[in-house]
């Protein structure tokens, strides 16, 4: 549940307010931030399940140093500038959190067919990135007074970028975060880094650099759209009604020559649309006499759509994966296929 929105409060008001200890009327001021603030964690730890921990922990800490708070800023930037140090302090102990791709190298078209495995191996002790469901992205209302406060697009959610950001040191992160995603100045980061403009300045050149290095293949040069286009939900709905039918052709044809398609928890990633098509001739969707039923849903800005098996003789279908696709110019770029597990932020039913 989302709280609702309160009353647009003068500056004076609002510093009241917060320093008064009457903690309903605090919870009621700081919960409209509770959604941009765990977006700013997930961006931050790459996991959905941590995101929720430190936004708990970010209002936690901001009760505890309600006196500290003496409005020289809005009361959005103090309440960032509390997560952003929360989650450095997180990832001082977590290791980053990555995709196939970071940990093992591809099935392509010429890996030896001896090495395929009906069973996929999977890692569920590697700290796997995770999807972030799109019924938790829609926006609180914009307040008279912070009307930046803000619609998530799709280039700062989407999983190639956050699994770019992965590859960042913690701070480094956090600046490219501030600075390209939140629009801070570069005074205003170093003053929440506690650090000088001249090495904030430094910090984003670096990170930028290597966003740019980590730019997935054949990723388009424009914005992408804020939300899944009626043309990607088309492909979507082919893309399952391929599954359900189990006609890999079709499923296959849907995709680019270099499309990528990863499938987490497992530590295993196909690199082109031939190592895809050589999945699907050893092991069709239909394999031991196994069906599908697919349900549409959006991850990450993005188009998905949740599979349900039901195993050969069973009457039941059963939740097995969540597939996030990457459309690019009318053709599939890539799929990552989570697991249940990752996807428990979801609330899918677990049966059909």
């Amino acid at each position: 549940m989302h709280a609702s929105q309160p009353t647009a409060l003068t500056e004076d008001a609002v510093v009241n307010t917060v320093r008064a200890g009457d903690e309903v009327a605090f919870t009621a001021l700081v919960e409209r931030y509770r959604d941009q603030l765990q977006v700013h964690c997930y961006r931050m730890l790459g996991s959905f399940d941590d995101s929720e921990d430190l936004v708990q922990e970010t209002l936690l800490r901001a009760w505890r140093s309600r006196a500290t708070f003496e409005g020289r800023s809005l009361l959005r930037t103090w309440l960032y500038r509390i997560a952003t140090n929360a989650c450095l302090n997180a990832l001082e102990r977590a290791p980053r959190r990555v995709l196939p791709q970071d940990v093992v190298q591809p099935v392509s078209a010429t890996t030896d067919t001896s090495e395929a495995r009906a069973e996929p191996p999977y890692a569920p002790e590697v700290p796997w990135l995770q999807p972030y469901p799109d019924s938790r992205l829609e926006p609180p209302a914009p307040s008279e007074t912070e009307p930046e406060a803000s619609v998530v697009s799709r280039e700062t959610i989407e999983l190639a970028f956050l699994a770019a950001l992965q590859h960042l040191p913690p701070r480094q992160r956090a600046i490219l975060i501030l600075r390209d995603v939140l629009d801070w100045s570069a005074r205003e980061t170093a003053s929440l880094l506690e650090t000088s403009v001249t090495s904030v300045n430094s910090a984003h050149q670096r990170a930028r650099a290597t966003m740019r290095r980590m730019k997935p293949p054949g990723r388009a040069d424009d914005t992408p759209p804020a939300a899944p286009t009626d043309q990607e939900r088309v492909m979507l709905q082919t893309f399952m009604d391929a599954w359900e039918r189990a006609d890999a052709d079709r499923l296959t044809a849907l995709l680019r020559e270099d499309a990528r398609w990863a499938m987490p928890p497992a530590a295993l990633w196909f690199d082109g649309r031939a190592a895809i098509v050589r999945l699907y001739e050893l092991f069709p969707i239909d394999w031991r006499g196994r069906s599908f039923r697919m349900m549409p849903t959006a991850a990450n800005r993005q188009p998905a759509a949740a599979a349900y098996m039901r195993p050969a003789g069973e009457s039941t279908f059963w939740l097995t994966a969540l597939h996030v696709l990457r459309i690019e110019r009318g053709e599939i770029a890539e799929v990552t296929t989570f697991g249940p597990e990752l996807c428990r932020a979801f609330g899918l039913p677990q049966s059909l």
